[in-house]
């Protein structure tokens, strides 16, 4: 049998949570081991690569930065000064009003900072390679986890035996800690499925972040670097998932068609930039964000659509009230007490973001003339008030005040 290693926080799962959890106990001066089953894909072009981007909100930017990580991401990050929401839901695929909601109304910086998700595992592995008291195993999975009042002990799939004060459930939104822990869930599905990939267009993007709506659910540009010389956007293309398997069997020629189509036209041409990736649409929230010396942060506590920059930076705000907790109970960063606190600091907030989103996405989905028009309404009058603009905005930001 393998010997006990010690630690003061295991962390399941290797994705961007997880690294980034990895890197900001590791700052706070923690011990921490992270596993996941898959080795980073850190190359756009390798079979496999999350061609996603996440917009990281002003919140999220100071997290990160504070984790040692954002003077190795900045390089690399476009900012979003700019979100436009343009309705397109009338009889025919072309803009019928467009509002812009600009940082410079709250704040002097921008709303966020965009990078591509594989460009982010990259990055965040070179920095936990740099950190002497966290250890990142790739390609090895949590087997088990059995908790007790004073600590856990993890088995890896590879034998290895870890004591942990805390156990970071970080494994996603089908994650083995929370089922091992018998946390409960509801989900809520939409039929939905989204085409992610990367363009390049005559128009440029000028920093703006474009959602469009029409119908099936909102078709988002969000600006990259240029590619070979051409402004360039990532994009999210969410469909009804019969809508998305038809998109994404059609010849590029075609499919670039559809696409600009699509987008009203208001790049000009779109040319792919990238191979078409479909993930899943689903909502769902964990009934608890703690169990014994365990806490669940990002997929595995709570799943959003991608509209509106939510999903990683409500991670991420997980990460920042529990190092905190952390580092206020460092002695026992898992206690009882410790993690009750976390729940009641979390899962009302998590909740409220995870039933706005659902009801974005459920409006965007509108197939019937009537009801886009209704949503076209709601839009002009939610931008007309510039109070509850500005409110809108900074609740965006994760902000209170």
């Amino acid at each position: 049998m393998s010997a006990l290693e010690q630690t003061d926080i295991f962390i399941s799962g290797g994705g961007v949570a997880g690294l980034t959890a990895a890197a900001a106990f590791g700052a706070a001066g923690f011990s921490v081991i992270c596993a996941d089953p898959a080795p980073p894909i850190t190359e756009a072009a390798t079979e496999g690569a999350d061609l996603r981007t996440t917009a990281f909100l002003q919140p999220s930017r100071d997290f990160l930065d504070r984790a040692g990580l954002w003077d190795r991401l900045a390089p690399h990050a476009m900012p979003l000064q700019v979100m436009r929401i343009v309705d397109a839901g009338g009889e025919r695929a072309e803009a019928r009003v467009a509002h812009d909601f600009n940082a410079a109304d709250i704040s002097e910086l921008p709303f966020g900072w965009n990078l591509p998700n594989w460009l982010l595992r990259r990055e965040m592995v070179g920095h936990l390679a740099t950190l002497p008291n966290v250890d990142f195993c790739p390609g090895t999975g949590t087997a088990q986890v059995l908790t007790r009042e004073a600590e856990a002990r993890v088995t890896l799939t590879d034998g290895a035996r870890i004591a942990a004060k805390l156990v970071i459930a970080a494994d996603g939104r089908a994650s083995p800690v929370r089922e091992a822990l018998g946390i409960g869930l509801r989900s809520m599905r939409y039929g939905q499925k989204a085409l992610a990939f990367a363009v390049t267009h005559p128009i440029p993007h000028e920093n703006v972040s474009t959602e469009i709506h029409r119908s099936g659910g909102p078709f988002t540009l969000v600006p990259l670097p240029d590619h070979e010389g051409r402004p360039s956007s990532a994009i999210v293309w969410m469909e009804r998932g019969p809508e998305v398997k038809r998109l994404a069997a059609l010849p590029e020629p075609e499919f670039e068609a559809e696409m600009t189509e699509r987008s009203a036209h208001l790049f000009g041409p779109l040319k792919l930039a990238s191979r078409r990736t479909v993930w899943p649409i689903i909502a769902q929230i964990a009934d608890r964000m703690e169990g014994e010396r365990t806490a669940l942060v990002a997929e595995a506590a709570h799943v959003v659509p991608p509209i509106g920059a939510q999903g990683l930076n409500m991670s991420l705000a997980d990460m920042r009230v529990l190092v905190d907790l952390a580092e206020a109970h460092r002695d026992d960063p898992g206690t009882r007490a410790m993690l009750r606190e976390y729940h009641r600091a979390r899962h009302a907030e998590v909740l409220a973001r995870v039933t706005g989103v659902d009801a974005l996405n459920r409006a965007s989905m509108a197939e019937a003339q009537g009801l886009r028009d209704l949503r076209l309404r709601a839009l002009n009058a939610i931008y007309s008030v510039a109070p509850v603009r500005r409110v809108m905005m900074r609740a965006g930001l994760g902000a209170t005040g």
